[in-house]
C-alpha cells in the first residue's frame, strides 16, 4: 500500500478511521532527531505490509490532528484498528516492537 502522509482532518478520517483495516500513524516532527532515527523504520514497514495502514502525521502541519490524540511527545505511534484508539508507543522503538503491536492487531 504505501506510506501515507496527511495532513487535514478529513484525510485522517478516509484513510486511516474508516479504512476497514488496522493502522499504524506516526506522530512526527522534521525537526525531531529520534523522529528521523524512527522514520526509515516506518517506511519500510510501509513498503512491506498491505494488510495495514501506515500513515505519518507531521505534528507542525497538522497541529489540531496532534491535539486530538493528546501526543505531547514525539514521535507517538498511535494504532487504530476499527476506527479506535488500541495501542500507543511514545519514543524510539526498534522495527520488531512495531511489527509485535501490528501483528497482535490482526
Amino acid at each position: 500500500m504505501g506510506l501515507l502522509h496527511i495532513d487535514k482532518q478529513e484525510d485522517f478520517v478516509k484513510e486511516v478511521l474508516n479504512a476497514g483495516k488496522p493502522a499504524m500513524v506516526d506522530f512526527w516532527a522534521p525537526w525531531c532527531g529520534p523522529c528521523k532515527m524512527l522514520g526509515p523504520i516506518v517506511e519500510s514497514l510501509a513498503n512491506e505490509l498491505d494488510d495495514v495502514i501506515i500513515a505519518k502525521i507531521d505534528v507542525d502541519m497538522a497541529g489540531e490532528l496532534a491535539t486530538e490524540f493528546g501526543v505531547q511527545n514525539i514521535p507517538t505511534i498511535v494504532f487504530f484498528k476499527g476506527g479506535k484508539e488500541v495501542n500507543r508507543l511514545v519514543g524510539l522503538h526498534s522495527k520488531n516492537d512495531l511489527l509485535k503491536t501490528l501483528e497482535a492487531l490482526k
